[in-house]
């Protein structure tokens, strides 16, 4: 009987783990260059979401976010302007879950309109 008891305390504490551990994996935070997808887009429409995100879609139906773009500075007029109807270059992070539809950087002609990578010194 104690061992069941055993049993039914461990199975939740693992399962409480596995999902903390899967969580953290798919948490966006301080994304680099080398852990993205790097795809090219024709931006089709722009709106916003809940939480201030600027969403980006393609006449196929994908769309990629800025999370909390609006909050970020960036705005519905600008980035329409910007990007809207043109072929833009966006980093995707990659995540346990495969890749995500977050935006980490997004390019216009060499122009980066947006971005979430830190400027990284080099040392000689």
């Amino acid at each position: 009987m104690k061992k069941f008891r055993i049993l039914f305390l461990i199975i939740p504490l693992l399962a409480v783990v596995a999902v903390a551990f899967l969580l953290k994996g798919s948490i966006i935070q301080n994304p680099i260059p080398e852990d993205c997808e790097i795809r090219e887009i024709t931006v089709s429409n722009i709106f916003e979401r809940a939480v201030n995100d600027i969403v980006f879609t393609t006449t196929s139906g994908e769309s990629y976010y800025i999370n909390r773009g609006l909050e970020r500075g960036l705005t519905l007029a600008e980035m329409e302007e910007k990007v809207l109807n043109k072929k833009v270059t966006l980093h995707l992070p990659n995540t346990l879950m495969g890749t995500s539809s977050h935006i980490a950087q997004l390019v216009v002609e060499n122009d980066v309109i947006f971005t979430e990578f830190s400027i990284q010194t080099i040392e000689y």
